[in-house]
């Protein structure tokens, strides 16, 4: 029953520290297969009130950074904010660089207006 509160405790906290921010899931069926940029099925992505961008690991709830005001926040040591490139995903075509990350933070900015 521990290991059941102890996420949904984290979850809130999330949610609570996001005051009113939108958070959304999204996979890789719905980005598309091509398109998708992380090592992981699905992430959970945030606008936050002052336009911070995050994607979110549903397993661990673990923030990654997603834009400038994100990474500001990271550098600030505010928050559990972690290195987006420990779940981004290699661009098999292009060695040597990683997937891009537009189509996430598209995704992501939309929740701002809402």
């Amino acid at each position: 029953m521990l290991k059941k509160l102890i996420p949904a405790g984290v979850l809130m906290a999330l949610c609570g520290q996001a005051m009113a921010a939108q958070i959304i899931t999204v996979s890789r069926f719905e980005i598309g297969k091509d398109k998708w940029p992380f090592t992981r099925e699905e992430v959970m992505l945030t606008c936050e009130k002052d336009g911070a961008l995050f994607a979110i690991n549903p397993s661990t709830l673990l923030q990654y950074p997603l834009n400038d005001i994100a990474y500001a926040r990271k550098t600030a040591g505010q928050g559990t904010l972690q290195s987006i490139d420990t779940i981004v995903a290699d661009d098999k075509a292009h060695p040597g660089q990683k997937m891009s990350l537009q189509p996430i933070v598209d995704r992501a900015q939309q929740l701002c207006g809402k």
